[in-house]
Parts: structure tokens; sequence; C-alpha cells
């Protein structure tokens, strides 16, 4: 108590000072118009400007949740999409329509561990059986394919990459229907190759390659890449074709599972047709 007596004893012609210099502003303020709007405009552009700053920090801490609520939509739409069929009407319009039944549910996670230097490369996720996962369910992200799962536990589950020796997927060229298998030489992480398309086709460089219509484990027409080299052996009625990935595989995040609903009736099925040959 004795320090604050005497702090402002010691200071007190200042402290006077100020309280007048306060005073003689409020009332010069206060009886001019001119004055008055200036200091209220003033005060208005700095409280403006604390209120920008705090909002753009709540938004940006905020982002994570946001995103996660955006990569859950996005997973809602896929769903719809998926479970779609384009019908033309009398009139020549194209309206899409939900099927009767649902083919395609659709899984919204993040990658927690991703490789891509290596002739086998895997990527791990977050989710497992209680989530719903299952082997053999298709991997993909807003850009196109990445993979297939391999194995999963109760929390985690790991992804054959496209960027695997061992992966084939069922592809085709978008603007001409002939169907082939991507699959991967182990050399470049940025391309995958398609072969098994016939040198009938017409192809252009740029020309885009998307899930074909024989996948039982993805939907038709997911992009993958796009054509880059065309190669052309004499000894064979078969191109082979460099496909330059929207996909930049050392790249990513959020990613969505796509499950097939029909794949263990469509595999039993099969079975059933080759054990009775």
């Amino acid at each position: 108590m004795q320090q604050i007596i005497f702090f402002f004893t010691k200071n007190s012609t200042k402290l006077l000072f100020l309280l007048l210099l306060v005073i003689s502003l409020y009332m010069t303020i206060q009886s001019h118009a001119f004055h008055k709007s200036q200091f209220v405009n003033s005060a208005n552009v700095v409280s403006g400007t604390i209120y920008e700053e705090t909002n753009n920090l709540k938004e940006y801490l905020h982002l994570k949740s946001e995103n996660e609520m955006l990569a859950k939509e996005n997973a809602r739409l896929k769903q719809t999409l998926y479970n779609s069929e384009i019908i033309i009407d009398s009139a020549f319009k194209v309206n899409p329509q939900l099927r009767i039944a649902t083919d395609y549910n659709v899984f919204q996670t993040k990658i927690i561990r991703n490789n891509y230097n290596k002739k086998e490369n895997y990527l791990t996720i977050k989710g497992g059986a209680k989530n719903g996962f299952t082997k053999d369910m298709g991997v993909i992200n807003s850009r196109g394919v990445i993979g297939i799962v391999e194995n999963v536990s109760n929390h985690y589950a790991t992804v054959q990459s496209i960027l695997n020796s061992k992966t084939r997927i069922d592809a085709k060229v978008s603007n001409s229907n002939h169907f082939g298998t991507i699959v991967w030489d182990g050399k470049n992480a940025g391309f995958v190759q398609l072969i098994d398309i016939p040198k009938l086709a017409k192809l252009h460089k740029g020309d885009s390659i998307v899930t074909g219509g024989e996948s039982t484990i993805f939907p038709e027409n997911i992009p993958i890449g796009v054509v880059d080299k065309v190669y052309a052996s004499k000894t064979s009625n078969f191109y082979t074709i460099s496909v330059r990935l929207f996909n930049d595989m050392t790249n990513i995040g959020s990613i969505y599972l796509i499950e097939n609903v029909n794949l263990q009736e469509i595999k039993q099925l099969e079975e059933a047709t080759l054990n009775d040959e």
C-alpha cells in the first residue's frame, strides 16, 4: 500500500497532466461535431480491424473441422452419384434417377502412412473393421483412383497402392470404350501403364483413362489419368500405354473407400460357375 501511495506521490505531476489531457480531448471531441465523427470513425476502424483479425484466427483454427465436414459431405455426394443411373426420357432430357437398390457405400477417412518408392507400395489408413471397412474396397480421392484395400484390423487398414507391381485395375479409354488393365512397372511414381488395348483403338495424347465397367471394385468412369505415350510392339496386337496419373501419389491425405455391396455375391456366383465347368 505504501508503494502505491509513493508511486502516486512521486508521479503526481505527470498523472495530473495526463488526466487534464484526457479531459481536454474529451471536451474538444464532444463540443465539435467534426472531431467527434473523426474519433468515432477511427474507433470503428480499430475495432473493425480487431474483429476481422479475431475472426480470421477463429476460421484458421477451425479449418481442420471444416475440412472434415466437407470430406464427409463429399462422401455422401459420391455415394449418391455411384448409386445413380442416367435415364433419357421421352423429351430427350437426361435425368439422373436413384436405383432401387444401393450398389455402393462410400466411407471417408485419411492416410496416415504412404509408401511410393518401392516396387510393391502400400498405404496405411485410419479406420478398420469397426468402421465397416473390408478387404477389396476401392480407394479413391477427389482426383481419382489410389488403390485397393488389402488387409483390415479393428482400427486400421492397409491399401495396395496403384503404384504396386501386383496391382491390376480394370480400365478403359473414355472416348472409345476399349478396355484394358492398369499395371505399374515400378519405375516412375507419376505414371502407370495400360495394357491389352487393341491396335484397332484410336488413341491420342491427352485422352482420359478411367475405370471400366467390368470392375467389381470400382464404379465405372472414375478418373485415373491421361494418355502420355503409346508404344506399339511388332510382335503383339496390343498397345502399351503410358498413363500420367491425375494423382500426385507422393502427396495425398483425405480419401474415400468404396464398398461394392454385391461383391461377395458376384464372387460366389463366379466360383460356382467355374466349379461347374
